[in-house]
């Protein structure tokens, strides 16, 4: 059975993630938090221009560049392995305020390293690298919220 302060601890996760339903059911007691979301869609405004036939050969130019400008690279995120939380949670890079992070960017892993801690109902969760490599990129910031599945370190295997 949660006990009360587990209940608050988990309406307060809840109520900082995403989640909008969660549902316990232990030993024939359920406990079911539901949150009210409303989505907002905001439109950029659109901004037009009249160009006059002198201005329409620069303009073109003007418009290939800033495209190809404004393209993002391709991303070499593709053979990378992504370490991602098992659980929705505080994300910690070190087993107290005053130790050392586990890993920071350039160490190398193996795949039975400690990358990081995540807490979830007071229990500290650590996290492994699953495969041999380094890491190249830390994607939270510690003391952060993480949801399921959310990306947390990029290895380069």
């Amino acid at each position: 059975m949660l006990k009360i302060s587990e209940i608050k601890e988990l309406i307060k996760l809840i109520d900082e993630s995403t989640i909008s339903n969660f549902l316990y059911e232990q030993d024939g007691v359920k406990v079911e938090i539901k949150k009210n979301m409303v989505e907002i869609a905001a439109q950029a405004p659109v901004v037009t221009k009249t160009f006059q036939p002198e201005e329409v050969k620069a303009t073109k130019e003007v418009a290939v560049e800033s495209v190809v400008a404004d393209t993002p690279a391709k991303s070499s995120d593709d053979n990378l392995h992504k370490i991602t939380s098992p659980m929705v949670g505080t994300f910690y890079q070190s087993a107290s305020p005053d130790s050392p992070a586990f890993v920071k960017v350039g160490d190398k892993v193996t795949k039975d390293s400690v990358v990081c801690i995540v807490e979830a109902m007071k229990l500290f969760n650590e996290i492994t690298a699953e495969v041999d490599g380094e890491i190249v990129e830390i994607l939270v910031k510690d003391g952060e919220l993480v949801e399921y599945g959310e990306p947390l370190f990029l290895v380069k295997a």
